[in-house]
């Protein structure tokens, strides 16, 4: 009944969380992140596994994921890390969001609101220690000299991001590392203790940068079932996750064209042969690549085959010449042998965007 969809395994999800907290042991907590629909896997039922799985928070971008998080009955912590907007700021202490806080003035702001509502508001202030993105690049002192005046505002956490986590060619890693800590050190030794202290996403856990962890870690990429692979010296890779998600199309139409026939917009591909091709109901507007145009591949009946023409908005077509098929049939866009970083790789993209590139009017069936 539908053109395209997704199968998604809520207990790969599971399996994937639990990989993560035996690498980094019952000291670190893992807030997973959920953000941009759980990479398109679905917020609301990932977040309910991953919340009976045992987490305790939760991460997402901005203000309206946490508040739909809230609303389907999610009481884990949710960690909002790149939504700080004037007008959203009572919608934290509303729904009992955390914020993460990027500047000092969000520090003196925040505590005013909180103080007029009435409300004690954890928050956790954002470093930029490098990357160049959302961060205060504030001082130690002058960090301090803000948290002494806050009334109702209190630093629950202390968070960085890295830039460069996968490239072991790189120093900045290590250059961020130092300077957080050099951060953190200064906070401690003036009695300020943040509760929790993070800096890394999947990568670090993964190749066991252990000095990256804190006493929490972020992983988003690796939830799903991926990690990017590392550049130069790094060293094993000891996380053990699978991708959770199956991406499917059904075969609308399959017919017999003749040699030189012209495919597709522009006609950049023509039949070299006699051929029979299969048209797929799904296309760009569902987030298939258009850069998969032909050159990508996709799983028909356990074979590869390619696709032949330009993705359009709403098709795709395929070459399934010598096989078995009619409309109805599925397709693999993506999964078994054929996974987003392969896809990424052919596309000239990264899997992050081959995941969150996956359209909502893609159904979402979860097994």
């Amino acid at each position: 009944m539908y053109r395209s969809w997704l199968e998604v395994s809520l207990e790969q999800i599971a399996a994937n969380f639990r990989a993560i907290r035996k690498v980094v042991g019952p000291s670190i907590t893992v807030m997973p992140v959920v953000k941009a629909d759980a990479y398109r896997h679905g917020a609301v039922e990932v977040s309910r596994t991953l919340e009976n799985a045992g987490a305790r928070w939760l991460a997402v971008s901005n203000a309206g994921e946490g508040i739909a998080l809230r609303e389907s009955g999610i009481t884990a912590r949710i960690l909002v890390m790149a939504d700080f907007l004037p007008a959203n700021r009572p919608l934290f202490l509303d729904y009992d969001l955390t914020p993460a806080i990027h500047s000092l003035e969000g520090i003196r702001d925040y505590d005013t609101l909180a103080v007029r509502a009435g409300k004690r508001a954890p928050f956790h202030l954002k470093l930029d220690t490098g990357m160049g993105r959302l961060g205060t690049r504030a001082t130690a002192s002058e960090i301090l000299d803000t948290l002494s005046a806050c009334r109702a505002a209190r630093l629950e956490g202390l968070m960085s991001h890295f830039a460069s986590a996968p490239n072991y060619t790189s120093p900045q890693t290590d250059e961020q590392i130092a300077t957080f800590a050099a951060v953190l050190q200064h906070l401690r030794n003036a009695g300020v203790n943040p509760e929790f202290h993070h800096l890394c996403s999947t990568v670090p856990i993964a190749y066991s940068r252990r000095e990256a962890w804190g006493n929490l870690v972020r992983p988003g990429h690796a939830i799903y079932g991926y990690v990017s692979p590392a550049k130069g010296d790094a060293p094993p890779c000891v996380l053990d996750v699978k991708p959770a998600l199956v991406w499917k199309a059904t075969v609308l139409e399959v017919k017999d064209v003749p040699a030189g026939a012209a495919i597709g917009y522009g006609g950049i591909h023509t039949t070299a042969k006699p051929s029979r091709i299969a048209i797929l109901g799904a296309g760009y507007a569902d987030g298939y690549p258009h850069r998969l145009s032909n050159k990508g591949r996709v799983l028909v009946k356990g074979q590869t085959v390619p696709i032949i023409g330009a993705v359009s908005m709403d098709v795709t077509t395929i070459d399934v010449t010598g096989i078995d098929i009619a409309p109805g049939d599925p397709v693999v866009l993506l999964g078994e042998s054929i996974d987003a970083q392969q896809i990424a790789r052919v596309a000239g993209t990264i899997s992050y965007s081959v995941l969150c590139g996956i359209s909502s009017r893609v159904a979402r069936l979860y097994v």
